[in-house]
């Protein structure tokens, strides 16, 4: 069940939908800086209470949040994110609402990721520009926690025998749909278990809680049926890790502001800007799109996922590839952004690569050629001559581009850019304490 309100006041809608509904428990979400969802449920009777005034929590307890001497925090709902959980029991049914999250005093809180999009949104609007996602969300499906035994030996859109997760996917879209969330497609990836469900074009702030309700749903219905679904980057060796590409555009009003039918390759100005942004910032971006120490097990050689920053019209190896449009489908002109896994924080990951295609436009970035042959083949020599840098190898690498960004410390504001650092330099120094077995397995005999 979906619910938005077209009323003067959405909050009365809100309480009435809830009474229609038979509405007992509104959960409020929130997430921390590392993109974890967040919950406190309330009920019907406090709902009043809590659009009014929020509800009042501890934030020293929450990632990323509060410093000491600076705890309590207001979780603000947004009567626009009201929907039904469908997966609840009825009667006495259980909605949910996404908050924003504020300090005492009522001004905004800095830290909190929904907030740290909005304002970069804002910044877009300013110039005229409204930004749309659409992602391609993948995971895997195991028999449990504990270790990674896929469901079924199928491939990139096997069916059923082979592909075992079907009627949890069909379960999944239909669960998603009744919570308003399109669903373009869903199939089976390429690796054994693995799934991906394309999301339906949205608002860039929408996309992102829609991104949320999206895996937690992808792990209730899987807790149903007894298996365990997850986004981890690259949980098994050998095969594909989860991605989440991202298409990407930019519309002024209802024209796309990357589609110039007139040129060449059907790019406007904008696109290739856009684009060369996004190329020129990937580097310093990477710990947002891909902030484990897993990630970066996904992003080497020999797999589909990008490792160095080029574009082409084509290849998927590249990390940004400009799809191309059939005659009369200008509407739909898009960057496809590729290097994001599926276990990154949506609302600062959509903030940063917005951030970076905004600065190819306002610093009036050039775009390289395309790559017509793939970047892997080039030697060192032709890569540096096309302006073709590595995108970090290690979550050590992309803390140092990171922590160098003056972009990325203007767009996600000290708060989040100072605590991101810090949570993920503790990362990074607990795993290089790690004694691995591949470790064990090659020098034990041997030294």
């Amino acid at each position: 069940m979906h619910e938005r309100s077209n009323d003067s006041d959405p909050r009365q809608h809100v309480i009435q939908a809830c009474r229609d509904h038979d509405v007992k428990f509104i959960r409020l979400w929130f997430t921390d800086i590392l993109g974890i969802l967040k919950s406190v449920a309330i009920t019907l009777e406090e709902l009043e209470h809590a659009l009014d005034d929020g509800i009042t929590f501890d934030g020293t307890a929450i990632e990323g949040y509060a410093r000491h001497g600076e705890a309590d925090m207001i979780a603000r709902p947004d009567p626009a994110t009201f929907q039904l959980l469908p997966w609840r029991p009825r009667p006495q049914a259980v909605a949910r609402m996404f908050c924003s999250v504020h300090r005492i005093n009522g001004e905004p809180f800095s830290a909190d990721p929904r907030y740290v999009l909005q304002r970069v949104l804002a910044q877009a609007a300013e110039r005229g520009y409204t930004f749309y996602v659409s992602p391609e969300v993948e995971f895997f499906y195991f028999k449990d926690s504990q270790q990674t035994e896929p469901l079924d030996r199928g491939g990139y859109f096997d069916l059923t025998p082979m592909d075992s997760g079907s009627n949890l996917r069909r379960e999944t879209v239909l669960m998603l749909e009744e919570m308003g969330i399109g669903v373009a497609l869903s199939h089976h990836e390429v690796a054994p278990s693995q799934h991906e469900m394309d999301l339906r074009y949205t608002d860039a702030l929408s996309m992102a809680d829609s991104i949320m309700t999206f895996r937690l749903i992808v792990k209730e219905v899987a807790m149903r049926h007894n298996v365990y679904a997850t986004f981890m980057p690259k949980p098994m060796q050998g095969h594909n890790g989860s991605a989440m590409h991202l298409q990407l555009s930019l519309f002024r009003g209802e024209e796309n502001a990357f589609s110039d039918p007139s040129g060449a390759d059907g790019m406007s100005e904008d696109g290739r800007k856009f684009t060369a942004g996004l190329l020129r910032h990937a580097p310093e971006i990477t710990l947002v799109t891909n902030q484990w120490v897993n990630s970066y097990k996904r992003l080497v050689p020999g797999y589909e996922a990008p490792t160095y920053t080029s574009w082409s019209f084509h290849n998927n190896s590249d990390l940004v590839r400009v799809p191309a449009n059939r005659p009369g489908t200008e509407m739909g002109a898009r960057v496809e952004y590729r290097s994001p896994d599926s276990a990154c924080n949506p609302y600062l990951a959509f903030a940063a690569v917005l951030a970076a295609g905004l600065a190819g436009i306002e610093g009036n970035y050039d775009l390289a050629p395309a790559s017509e042959t793939p970047v892997s083949a080039m030697s060192d020599a032709e890569r540096s001559a096309r302006g073709i840098e590595s995108i970090p190898s290690s979550l050590g690498e992309a803390i140092e581009r990171f922590e160098a960004s003056s972009l990325m410390r203007e767009t996600l504001g000290d708060r989040v850019f100072e605590g991101l650092i810090q949570n993920k330099k503790m990362e990074w120094a607990e795993y290089s304490q790690q004694v691995s077995q591949f470790e064990l397995d090659r020098y034990l005999p041997l030294l």
